[in-house]
């Protein structure tokens, strides 16, 4: 049986990394996650990466697998340096080589890029972006972040940077953010923000809530979801306060590119109409009147998995592309 071409996906977060073999045609194969554990040093991740996918591709070994290449998706990836530079919410240090250390344990050529870049391009070739040149999607996971597409090209900028959002001002003198800052937009329109937001609420209001029998470490945005939705105080008007910030700042984002759609993806996105009502509300009184009724502002119909995975996938099909144009050249 002749062996198909195929790459593996990956999506590096905060909390878990999800990885997968995938095709030329979009489908996934093999699918594993594992810790990311960020908070200890980068060799930890890398043993059980190794591990991880060594066991992928011994499950796979019947299907005949000719992996070619790797795509990787990270928080404060440099595209162009192949490095992490100043992730805030991992301890790796400070200018991470990953795509070496990547090349070295797998043997593959690799490139790496910005995970929410690398969601952008998951929902351009596979997902809700189909047919669309001009988008933003807006990652909601234990960060934020964003990837812009402007004429159905991936918006990089001069240092491979582009699209951070999460690290414009949401509020003057605000919280105290991971990458040294205060008042970026992450700090409230993210997981951890809508946690950090909970705890605050539940000092300042004396309503009874599920969550005052809770640590911070155990306590999830789904279950904050729950609870909004039976009714809990704290949790509804965290949702209208996590509103506020994203929808205010996505009105100067819209300002700046003129999309026809944003795309809200990531954990904090499963909340829904929770989430997106009080954006929207918050997007349209702060929106430039030119702009507002023409931006679609929805949740991803992709997993997240499918689309930071999907999207690594791609650009990684894309390396081999070029290294082939290279070559014929």
């Amino acid at each position: 049986m002749e062996n198909r071409e195929a790459v593996i996906g990956m999506d590096i977060g905060g909390t878990n990394t999800k990885l997968a073999i995938v095709t030329r045609d979009g489908k996934k194969h093999g699918y594993r996650s594992l810790r990311t554990c960020s908070q200890e040093p980068i060799e930890v991740f890398l043993k059980n990466l190794k591990q991880t996918v060594d066991a992928m591709l011994d499950d796979c070994s019947d299907q005949h697998f000719d992996i070619q290449a790797l795509g990787v998706g990270a928080p404060d990836a440099n595209q162009f340096k192949g490095i992490m530079e100043h992730p805030p919410n991992f301890k790796w240090g400070v200018n991470v080589p990953l795509q070496a250390h990547l090349e070295e344990i797998l043997d593959l050529p690799t490139v790496i890029a910005n995970d929410a870049n690398a969601a952008a391009v998951g929902e351009m070739h596979f997902g809700s972006a189909k047919g669309l040149k001009n988008f933003i999607v807006v990652t909601l996971g234990t960060g934020l972040g964003s990837g812009i597409v402007v004429n159905g090209k991936l918006l990089l900028g001069q240092n491979s940077f582009a699209g951070e959002m999460g690290h414009m001002l949401a509020k003057d003198g605000g919280r105290k953010c991971g990458c040294g800052n205060f008042g970026c937009l992450e700090t409230y329109a993210s997981a951890t923000g809508i946690k950090r937001t909970i705890f605050k609420f539940m000092a300042d209001m004396n309503e009874l809530s599920t969550f005052r029998a809770l640590s911070y470490n155990d306590l999830t945005a789904n279950q904050i979801s729950e609870a909004a939705l039976a009714g809990d105080a704290i949790a509804q008007r965290a949702f209208a306060y996590t509103g506020k910030f994203l929808g205010a700042n996505l009105a100067d984002v819209i300002a700046l590119f003129d999309p026809e759609a944003v795309i809200l993806s990531g954990g904090l996105s499963k909340a829904g109409d929770l989430l997106l009502k009080p954006t929207l509300a918050a997007m349209d009184e702060h929106l430039f009147p030119a702009f507002r009724g023409k931006t679609r502002v929805f949740i991803t119909s992709m997993s997240d998995a499918n689309a930071a995975v999907l999207g690594t996938a791609a650009m990684a099909f894309d390396l081999l592309d070029e290294r082939m144009e290279v070559s014929v050249a």
